[in-house]
């Protein structure tokens, strides 16, 4: 199964994503979103892609590089505390460059991955973990059809502040 849209293509991480990985995990205005608290170093980092291509029912999570349509990677998209027991996994996404953002790759790759985890994988549900403050993620699950399903009270504590999180859920059909 090829995961590509019309102009947007999910592929597996490859050894040349070292640099962007290294800047988009040591991006501190994302630390909130992805629960980072320290900078990874590009030797810890080669060591993450060198063990990347691990199977998903092995390791439990999938990490997938977001093309755009030149091929050039913009963001990555995960599936994370995968419960095959359960048939039920977490999403994450990101986009690291603002000028990327909000021109249908999120959407896409978000739809690809969703199609991907409820017919190869067979999971019954994803579901995505979204600071209520996080309009943008909030209106991208929206969107694709993601349910409101619950908000976690005081969850992410954040610059000596609490902050709730919401929980959005989608099914398989």
């Amino acid at each position: 199964m090829i995961l590509k849209g019309k102009q947007t293509k999910l592929r597996a991480l490859e050894p040349s994503d070292l640099e962007f990985l290294y800047e988009l995990e040591n991006n501190s205005d994302i630390w909130e979103i992805s629960g980072t608290i320290t900078p990874y170093s590009r030797h810890v980092l080669k060591l993450y892609l060198d063990n990347a291509h691990r199977d998903i029912y092995e390791v439990k999570q999938l990490r997938l590089a977001i093309c755009n349509e030149l091929n050039k990677v913009i963001g990555l998209i995960d599936l994370f505390d995968f419960d095959p027991k359960h048939r039920r996994a977490g999403i994450g996404i990101v986009i690291l460059d603002k000028a990327d953002r909000n021109n249908g790759h999120g959407s896409e790759a978000l739809s690809l991955l969703c199609n991907y985890a409820f017919t190869v994988l067979n999971l019954n549900q994803v579901y995505a973990n979204v600071g209520e403050e996080n309009q943008a993620s909030i209106q991208l699950f929206t969107k694709m059809g993601f349910i409101l399903s619950g908000v976690k009270k005081d969850w992410i504590l954040l610059g000596g502040k609490f902050k709730n999180e919401l929980l959005f859920q989608m099914f398989g059909q």
